[in-house]
């Protein structure tokens, strides 16, 4: 949950997370390396006298064609290599439909024989002390801990966008298209997204909680749902 004034990320709840995280980081100290280094040649060319020598010298043209290709090296790899983890899905334990509307959600437990209900954004006046105003909904998605989740997203209406920043998930949701992605929570906890895709007149006002548990609390949940 973010805090106000904060300037970082929200912690990490996820590996995925934890890669962007780190890959900022990374590409923080680059830019900031090259910006350091332009202003100081900048500072140099204004108080130094600049001779011919240095001004057409082959080995200074050699170093700045080189080094941005390095740079952009040590830029792409880590990138690529996060997108290739954001795309793979092994095996999950657990999949999840979740279906966007105007102007809630829609979930299915699909590996249940049923499981599913509607998400709806709980209003001010009837909002609980020590909950979140425009965060909290009347049903949570209730995941295992430390279980791979595949969460396969879609629209009935119109776009609409599924996002969790904690876990480092935002993926479309478009009508007649099923969008897919996955995560796993490292960590027990309650974690707060909303719609991230301008969707009409309400679209401040849908939430996304999902809500990590241990295995048995995620099983009695189920179990109680489902007999409900």
């Amino acid at each position: 949950m973010a805090n106000h004034s904060q300037l970082g990320f929200q912690d990490a709840s996820s590996p995925i997370m934890e890669e962007l995280v780190e890959f900022h980081d990374h590409a923080l100290i680059v830019a900031l390396t090259i910006c350091s280094l332009v202003l100081y040649l900048l500072a140099h060319m204004l108080t130094e006298k600049l001779s011919s020598n240095a001004v057409d010298a082959q080995e200074v043209e050699l170093i700045w064609t080189i080094l941005p290709a390095v740079v952009l090296v040590l830029l792409a790899l880590p990138s690529l290599q996060i997108l290739y983890m954001m795309d793979e899905i092994d095996e999950p334990d657990l999949t999840l439909k979740a279906i966007g509307h105007q102007w809630y959600w829609s979930y299915e437990y699909t590996d249940f024989k049923d499981l599913s209900f509607d998400s709806y954004m709980v209003p001010t006046p009837d909002l609980p002390n020590g909950h979140f105003r425009l965060l909290e909904v009347d049903h949570r998605v209730v995941v295992p801990m430390e279980s791979p989740i595949r969460v396969i997203i879609t629209a009935g209406d119109v776009l609409h966008s599924w996002a969790v920043p904690t876990l480092g998930i935002k993926t479309d949701a478009i009508p007649g298209r099923l969008n897919q992605t996955s995560f796993i929570t490292t960590r027990p906890g309650i974690f707060y997204g909303q719609c991230s895709e301008i969707c009409g007149a309400n679209h401040s006002y849908m939430p996304i909680v999902v809500e990590s548990t241990p295995l048995p609390h995620f099983e009695a949940w189920s179990s109680l749902l489902s007999s409900s």
